[in-house]
């Protein structure tokens, strides 16, 4: 939200009827994910081989994008979403006043709150909790944030999301019934039922009478779940 022209670029889409879920993200050095902003450093040093000088030029830049930017442009997106019904999450929530504003501007979902506190803050709002399923199959955060494990733990995981690893949603409910005692409906359920409801999709996401039948089959190998058969609007497909 705080580079130039985030506002321009995102108003096409608003009212494209395959965005039903827009992620409310501030990326910028001292914020959220990188609020050491020597984190911010080392991550793009190491990601884009910057120089020293380089990533001073690059944290500068940004710590003026956000001034003058961030929160103009957080209204604005927010203000679209509501016109045009679209659900929202809020990003790396690290503390209670990051839900607070989450709280203020609508959102449904804290999604991949970066500390207990802010997870509990979310519950208690009544946000949903969403981790990532590859955080809870590495047993920890790649970012050295919040382990999705303890928040399964502490009954505050409401989703789990691939997080760019398809597969790790499936593997991930799993291992929450198997290592951390979760009913396995319940566990299956972070990954379709929950987010389906918190994203406002009520055709799917449950085996029931007048649902998509969108479904897969899973058959346990040394622990592994491992994909069998796929059906999508009750056909199979794969």
């Amino acid at each position: 939200m705080s580079t130039e022209l985030v506002v321009d670029d995102f108003a096409p889409f608003a009212g494209d009827p395959s965005v039903r879920l827009v992620s409310l993200m501030d990326h910028s050095p001292g914020q959220r994910q990188f609020v050491s902003v020597e984190k911010y450093r080392e991550y793009n040093q190491g990601r884009y081989g910057l120089s020293d000088g380089q990533v001073d030029d690059l944290v500068r830049k940004r710590l003026e994008e956000r001034s003058r930017y961030a929160d103009r442009h957080r209204r604005a997106i927010t203000a679209l979403c509501r016109e045009h019904g679209l659900t929202t999450a809020s990003h790396d929530d690290a503390t209670a006043a990051h839900v607070d504003e989450a709280v203020r501007d609508g959102a449904a979902i804290a999604e991949f709150p970066t500390t207990m506190e802010a997870a509990e803050a979310a519950r208690d709002h009544g946000l949903a909790v969403l981790a990532g399923a590859p955080n809870l199959v590495r047993g920890r955060s790649h970012s050295g944030n919040v382990s999705a494990r303890e928040l399964a733990a502490r009954g505050l995981l409401e989703i789990l999301s691939s997080d760019y690893v398809p597969a790790s949603m499936v593997h991930g409910a799993f291992l929450l019934h198997v290592r951390e005692g979760v009913p396995l409906t319940e566990a299956i359920a972070m990954v379709s039922f929950f987010p389906a409801c918190r994203v406002g999709f009520d055709d799917r996401g449950e085996i029931a009478v007048g649902k998509r039948a969108d479904l897969i089959r899973v058959r346990l190998s040394a622990d592994l779940p491992v994909v069998r058969g796929v059906w999508c609007l009750g056909e199979r497909v794969a």
